[in-house]
C-alpha cells in the first residue's frame, strides 16, 4: 500500500471522529433519564464488575475523569514502545521524536507535556518524573516497566488528590506491579528490522510468602535508513510478599539497564531538496544510555500504609536538533548528562468515623523525597566527544509533604471531599565549573532557594442512584522548577544577566463531570473542564538557560465510553477536545504551542470464552491527533495523524502464539513536529521552518510463549 493517505481515509476519520460524540452523548442521555437499577443497593457490588478492565468506580472516585484499568485491558493492547501503556489513560497521547530508549513524550488535555511536566507517574509509590533533570523537568522514562508485569494503572485528570503533589496540574497515574502469577510465563517476540525480545516471568509460593520475578531483554534496530537504534535493553524485576504485623509487607529490587543510537526529528526542507529521505538523518552520532537500580519496601494494614525506597539513575543523551546553527566547523550536537540518588518514603493514615448517620473518611499522611545529584550537566560535543563544557552542576533538591482530606457521606446520593496539602521544597546548587567554553564564569549560579506551596481540593458528588453519579470538583495543583534555575544569574551562553525562575509554578483546575453503569455493559462518562496556570519563567534543560512564558488556561470536553458488546466482544470510544491559550495578550499571538485540540481512540477487542472452545482473541485500535499550532500568532499548523494497530493470539493449552501488526496502515503521518531556526551543513544563514519525526512504518511482530 502507497505510504500516502487517500483522501477516502481522512474522510473516515473525520466520521470516527463524530462517532465518539455521538454515541457517548447518546449514552449519558440515556443515564441521566434511566429509571432505578435491578442492582444491590450496595456500592460495594459495583466493585466487582469491570467492564473489559475498566472499573466504573461508582461510590469511590472524587472526580469523573478518574479510573482505573487492569491487566485484562493491558495485555490485549498492541504497543510499540513500553511508554504507550500511558494511552490507557483516556486522551492521553505517547509519541516519540528521537530513539526508542529515550523518555516519550505526552500529550494530555492540551499539553505538550514535553517528556512528563505537569503529569505525575509513579510506580509501586515511587516517583518516576525527574526533577532538575539533564534533559528535562519532570523526564518521565517508562523503558523500565514490563507491560506484562503490570497488574494495574489508577489514573486521575486534574489536581484533586491531597495526596499527589509536585507535577500534578494535569493529572498523574499510578502503577502496581504484579506480586503473583497464576502460571508462569516463558515468551519470545521476533519482528521486523531485527526486534527480538524475551520475557521470563512467574511466582513461587515460599509457604511464608510469594516470591515474583521477571526478566526481560530487547533488541532492535528501527527501520531507518542510515542509523541502527542498535537497542540492548534489559530489565531484571524481583519482588517478595508476605502478611507481617497484620498488614501485607513488600520488597522489590528493580534493575533497568538500556543504551541505544537515535534518529532524531529532521527538518522538512532537507528532505524536500533530497538530502535525505523521511527515514533518513542528518547527525547519525547521537543517542544515549541509561540504567536505573531500585529497591522499593511498602507495607499496608487497614488503616496505615508505609512506603520507602532508593534510586540509583544514570543518563547520558546525545542530540543535535539546530545541526550547525552555533558552531559551523564542529556542529551544534551536544551530550546531556544525569547522575543521582533519590530516597524517599510515604506515610498515610485512614480513620472511617461515624456522627449522626454521617460516615466520614479520613486519610493523613505526609511524603518526603531528596535527590541527591551527583552531576547535572551540559556539554558541547561533536560524534559524542566532548568539546567544552556549557554547565556542569551538583545539584541537592529535597520536599516534604504533608496532606489531609476527608469524605462525608451525607446520605447514599450526596458525599463531599475537601483536602489540604502542604508542600516545602528546598535547593541547593553548587557549580562543578568555574568558567564554561564560552568564557562565561559561572559561579554565581550557584546558590541556595526553597519555597512553600499550600494547595486546597475540593469535590461534590452527587448520586441519584447506584448507577450514576455527577461531580463537581475544583482543586489547586503545582510543578517544582528546575533547581538550576531558581539559582541562576548568568546566561551560560553568553554570560548575560538573567532572570531566576519561581521554585514552584501554581495552578488551579476545575472540573463537572458525570458518568454510569448501564445494564452492567456500558461504562461511559462525559467531563467538561478548565485549568489555569500562573505565569512562570522555565528552565531550558537543551540550552542550560531560563525560557519566560505567559500565564495560561486551557479548557475542554472530555467522552468515554467502554461496552460489552457480547461476552466475547469489547467496544471503546475515547475522544477529548481542548482550547488552549495564553493568557495574557501579546502582538506574537495566543495560542500554545505543541497543544493538540482533538484527540480520539477507538477499539475493537475479541476474547474467547475459554480456550479449549474459542482459543482466539484479538484487537484493532485507532488513535487519532488533530491538527494543532505550532507558532503562537497560529500561522504555521502541524497535520493530524492517524495510526491503527492489530493484534491477534492463539493460545493452545499451555502455548499462546501471537501476531500484531503496528502502523496498520502504513501511514507515514508525523509522530511529531516542531517549528522553528536551524542551519544546514552547506547553508550560509540559518533557516526557519518544519522538523519532524515521522511515524515507524508497518512492521510486523510474531511471538510464541510458554505458560507453565
Amino acid at each position: 500500500m502507497n505510504r500516502k493517505r487517500s483522501a477516502s481515509i481522512y474522510s473516515a476519520v473525520n466520521t470516527l471522529l463524530v462517532l465518539p460524540q455521538a454515541v457517548v452523548l447518546a449514552c449519558l442521555s440515556a443515564m441521566v433519564h434511566a429509571h432505578g437499577s435491578d442492582m444491590d443497593d450496595s456500592y460495594h457490588d459495583l466493585e466487582s464488575i469491570h467492564v473489559f478492565g475498566r472499573k466504573p468506580m461508582l461510590g469511590e472516585a472524587i472526580s469523573a475523569s478518574e479510573g482505573y484499568v487492569d491487566q485484562d485491558a493491558i495485555e490485549v493492547r498492541p504497543l510499540l514502545r513500553t511508554g504507550e501503556v500511558l494511552e490507557l489513560v483516556p486522551g492521553m497521547v505517547v509519541t516519540q521524536h528521537s530513539g526508542s530508549g529515550k523518555a516519550n513524550q505526552y500529550f494530555l488535555r492540551g499539553f505538550n507535556l514535553d517528556h512528563g511536566t505537569d503529569f505525575a507517574v509513579l510506580v509501586d509509590e515511587m516517583p518516576v518524573n525527574m526533577r532538575s533533570h539533564g534533559h528535562g523537568q519532570g523526564y518521565t522514562d517508562l523503558n523500565f516497566l514490563i507491560p506484562e508485569a503490570i497488574q494495574s494503572l489508577e489514573y486521575q485528570k486534574g489536581s484533586y488528590d491531597a495526596s499527589i503533589g509536585d507535577f500534578s496540574s494535569s493529572g498523574n497515574a499510578a502503577f502496581t506491579t504484579a506480586s503473583r502469577l497464576d502460571k508462569g510465563l516463558a515468551k519470545i517476540t521476533l519482528g521486523q528490522d531485527a526486534y527480538q525480545r524475551g520475557l521470563l516471568m512467574d511466582s513461587v509460593n515460599t509457604g511464608t510468602g510469594d516470591f515474583f520475578y521477571a526478566l526481560e531483554k530487547q533488541g532492535y534496530d528501527g527501520p531507518w535508513t542510515d542509523v541502527s537504534e542498535d537497542i540492548d535493553k534489559t530489565n531484571v524485576w524481583l519482588k517478595y510478599r508476605q502478611p507481617l504485623a497484620g498488614g501485607d509487607w513488600s520488597i522489590s529490587l528493580m534493575g533497568y539497564d538500556n543504551q541505544w543510537n537515535s534518529a532524531d526529528q529532521i527538518p522538512e526542507r532537507a528532505v524536500a531538496s533530497g538530502q535525505i529521505d523521511e527515514l533518513g538523518s542528518l547527525d547519525d552520532t547521537v543517542g544515549g544510555k541509561s540504567d536505573r537500580y531500585s529497591i522499593n519496601s511498602q507495607w499496608q494494614s487497614a488503616n496505615l500504609s508505609l512506603s520507602a525506597y532508593a534510586i540509583r539513575y544514570n543518563m547520558n543523551l546525545w542530540s543535535n536538533f539546530t545541526y550547525y546553527l552555533d558552531d559551523s566547523d564542529n556542529g551544534d550536537q551536544f551530550e546531556q548528562v544525569d547522575h543521582r540518588w533519590i530516597y524517599g518514603g510515604q506515610i498515610e493514615y485512614r480513620q472511617q468515623s461515624e456522627l449522626a448517620g454521617v460516615v466520614a473518611s479520613t486519610r493523613i499522611g505526609a511524603d518526603y523525597q531528596l535527590d541527591d545529584i551527583d552531576e547535572v550537566g551540559l556539554y558541547h560535543t561533536t560524534e559524542r566527544q566532548r568539546l567544552g563544557t556549557i554547565r556542569s552542576d551538583a545539584v541537592t533538591q529535597q520536599s516534604l509533604g504533608l496532606f489531609a482530606d476527608t469524605t462525608l457521606y451525607w446520605n447514599e446520593q450526596w458525599r463531599t471531599m475537601i483536602g489540604v496539602r502542604y508542600d516545602y521544597f528546598d535547593f541547593d546548587v553548587d557549580s562543578r565549573v568555574d568558567v564554561n567554553q564560552n568564557g562565561v564564569d559561572l559561579s554565581a549560579n550557584s546558590g541556595t532557594a526553597d519555597d512553600t506551596n499550600l494547595s486546597l481540593k475540593s469535590s461534590l458528588v452527587y448520586a441519584p442512584d447506584q448507577n450514576r453519579e455527577i461531580y463537581l470538583s475544583i482543586g489547586q495543583g503545582l510543578h517544582s522548577n528546575d533547581a538550576r534555575g531558581t539559582t541562576i544569574q548568568v546566561d551560560p551562553a553568553d554570560g548575560s544577566a538573567v532572570d531566576a525562575v519561581d521554585p514552584l509554578v501554581d495552578s488551579i483546575g476545575y472540573e463537572l463531570g458525570v458518568r454510569g453503569l448501564i445494564a452492567e455493559r456500558l461504562n461511559a462518562s462525559l467531563v467538561l473542564w478548565q485549568l489555569d496556570l500562573d505565569s512562570e519563567l522555565l528552565f531550558v534543560g537543551d540550552a542550560g538557560n531560563t525560557e519566560a512564558t505567559r500565564s495560561s488556561r486551557r479548557q475542554g470536553i472530555e467522552m468515554t465510553g467502554y461496552l460489552n458488546l457480547t461476552e466475547a466482544w469489547n467496544a471503546d470510544l475515547e475522544y477529548a477536545y481542548t482550547r488552549a491559550r495564553f493568557r495574557d495578550s501579546s502582538d506574537d499571538g495566543d495560542y500554545i504551542p505543541g497543544a493538540p485540540e482533538s484527540v480520539a481512540q477507538a477499539g475493537l477487542t475479541y476474547i474467547g470464552a475459554t480456550p479449549s472452545a474459542q482459543p482466539w482473541s484479538g484487537s484493532l485500535r485507532m488513535r487519532y491527533i488533530g491538527p494543532r499550532a505550532l507558532l503562537e500568532d497560529n500561522s504555521e499548523r502541524a497535520g493530524s495523524n492517524l495510526v491503527l494497530n492489530a493484534a491477534t493470539q492463539l493460545e493452545l493449552q499451555s502455548w499462546q502464539f501471537g501476531l500484531e501488526v503496528l502502523n496498520l496502515l502504513d501511514s507515514d503521518d508525523h509522530d511529531i513536529d516542531y517549528w522553528y531556526e536551524s542551519q544546514l551543513a552547506g547553508e550560509s544563514e540559518a533557516q526557519e521552518g518544519l522538523h519532524y519525526h515521522v511515524m515507524e512504518p508497518r512492521t510486523v511482530r510474531m511471538s510464541a510463549a510458554l505458560m507453565f
